[in-house]
């Protein structure tokens, strides 16, 4: 996700450039704004937009491998992009320094989304900190919601996610069941796309990088397992927690479907 936001910057004529411990050349037509130097990077670094996969990455980036947070001298705001557990994400305003503006900008739309630059951003934070990033948004996204003080766009995002997952594991077990009557896959999702049962998943289902995928511990299904955790992390008190842990194992057990089954 983070490469192709970054591209979206870079086209609008933006002097940004990006992190990443792996080797610049990996990035293709990025190379030349890419660096796996953290010290390099943090150098003139003002504003961070961390998309990195789970806490641990977050971590990584913010207090410990990188350590942008003392790093970067001229660091004056961080926007978290990652989905992550809101309890997690509130948390770190007891870690980051106050003269650092937080705010919570996680998104949707799948890669297809970020390289067409019309992510929707789920944003929590002051109005002044949210106002400050929209010029760097606006050419990465097309739909904006702000949903209240920092970490409510995480609370948002991560309910979102439940949705999305949901309808991801059901539209992979009607397919599966569709194939056993012998129903056509484009002829069901042209209906589905049509008629009630219509997703996210299931009208993107040719776009959607990770449509057709199996579980693996290191690929995008099984973010939406980890995702799934963040949502469960900050459930209410009293919530029946059992149809999300159902969901989390479907997705557990999906096989790749191949093309045209």
């Amino acid at each position: 996700m983070g490469a192709p936001m970054l591209a979206a910057l870079r086209r609008a004529g933006l002097p940004v450039r990006g992190f990443d411990i792996r080797s610049p050349q990996e990035f293709g037509p990025l190379s030349d704004v890419m660096t796996n130097d953290p010290d390099v990077f943090a150098a003139d670094l003002s504003t961070l937009f961390t998309v990195v996969r789970d806490i641990a990455q977050t971590d990584e980036v913010l207090f410990l491998d990188q350590s942008f947070i003392t790093r970067a001298p001229h660091l004056e705001r961080v926007a978290v992009c990652s989905t992550l557990s809101p309890r997690y994400v509130r948390g770190l305003r007891d870690r980051i320094p106050t003269r650092i503006a937080l705010v919570d900008a996680p998104m949707s739309g799948a890669a297809i989304a970020a390289q067409e630059a019309r992510l929707s951003f789920m944003l929590g934070g002051a109005d002044t900190d949210i106002g400050a990033l929209q010029p760097l948004l606006k050419h990465m996204g097309s739909h904006f919601h702000h949903m209240g003080a920092f970490g409510a766009g995480m609370s948002a995002k991560v309910l979102n996610n439940l949705l999305a997952a949901s309808s991801t594991a059901m539209t992979r077990l009607v397919l599966d069941w569709a194939d056993q009557t012998g129903i056509d896959e484009r002829a069901l999702l042209d209906l589905i796309h049509t008629s009630s049962g219509q997703n996210w998943l299931a009208s993107g289902f040719d776009e959607i990088e990770f449509a057709r995928d199996g579980h693996t511990p290191d690929n995008t299904i099984a973010i939406l397992v980890k995702d799934i955790d963040s949502a469960l992390d900050d459930a209410p008190e009293t919530a029946d927690t059992s149809l999300p842990t159902a969901v989390q194992n479907l997705i557990r057990s999906l096989t790749p479907r191949l093309p045209n089954s």
